[in-house]
């Protein structure tokens, strides 16, 4: 059961999940100031906005091996095609699952990492959460298709 209060522009969630065995398992509510925290926590985090290197940098930057290509989409849309050369690093897995130590033992630290999804919104939450690991971390705001369209080797 999910229900929705608005309070001040803000929708909050309140979740309650019920097992057939234990009656409520757990409930979790996400008050106005948990939330205020929470989302000006994420705010305060680097970068902001996308790279304004131009494709053919960080191609040429990927060429010279001063960076890598990381791509944050799911697992499901790199087995549908990927750059080549690319690293995949879902989103999701950053986000939930992987440790600061796993994803470190993925990506090197003395590289620029591009980050990339398909149409960038990933892309920045990715490169946010590597900022916070130290990285030298910039998103890109083109997506796959419009890498491959400029050039990137497409594998399937």
């Amino acid at each position: 059961m999910i229900i929705a209060n608005s309070t001040s522009r803000r929708v909050f969630f309140s979740v309650v999940v019920f097992s057939s065995c234990l009656g409520v398992v757990s409930l979790g509510i996400l008050n106005s100031q948990s939330a205020s925290y929470a989302l000006a926590d994420d705010r305060n985090l680097e970068p902001k906005e996308h790279t304004k290197d131009s494709l053919a940098s960080v191609k040429e930057k990927i060429a010279d091996k001063k960076a890598i290509l990381v791509d944050v989409r799911d697992l499901v849309e790199w087995n549908a095609g990927h750059v080549q050369g690319a690293v995949l690093l879902p989103w999701r897995d950053l986000q939930d699952k992987l440790t600061e130590a796993q994803v470190k033992e993925k990506l090197p630290k003395d590289k620029i990492i591009y980050t990339h999804c398909a149409v960038g919104y990933r892309s920045l939450r990715a490169a946010k959460i590597l900022k916070k690991y130290g990285y030298e971390v910039r998103a890109l705001k083109p997506g796959y298709d419009e890498l491959v369209k400029a050039g990137f080797a497409s594998e399937k």
